[in-house]
């Protein structure tokens, strides 16, 4: 999965990271990214996230890599389950 997004991210000339937010900001405007970032690049390079403008059949091959439950599992170990949502 990753090396896919690093592909798509090349052709759209961006990091993975800005492709990453440009894919949630392109869902609509009721939907808002929330990035981190432990360093000023990273949040200078999140910023610029908002100038990144995947193509419609960029977003598509996005949706392909990632479909309904790629990833599942949990988010957090069943140890760290118990302390969310206190």
């Amino acid at each position: 999965m990753v090396e896919k997004v690093k592909a798509i991210a090349a052709e759209v000339g961006c990091t993975s990271g800005q492709l990453a937010l440009a894919c949630v900001l392109a869902q609509g405007d009721d939907i808002v990214p929330i990035p981190g970032a432990k360093r000023r690049k990273y949040l200078d390079e999140n910023v610029d996230a908002l100038a990144v403008r995947p193509t419609p059949a960029q977003l598509a091959a996005l949706n392909a890599v990632f479909p309904f439950n790629a990833a599942p599992g949990e988010r957090y170990p069943a140890n760290m389950m118990g302390a969310l949502n206190r």
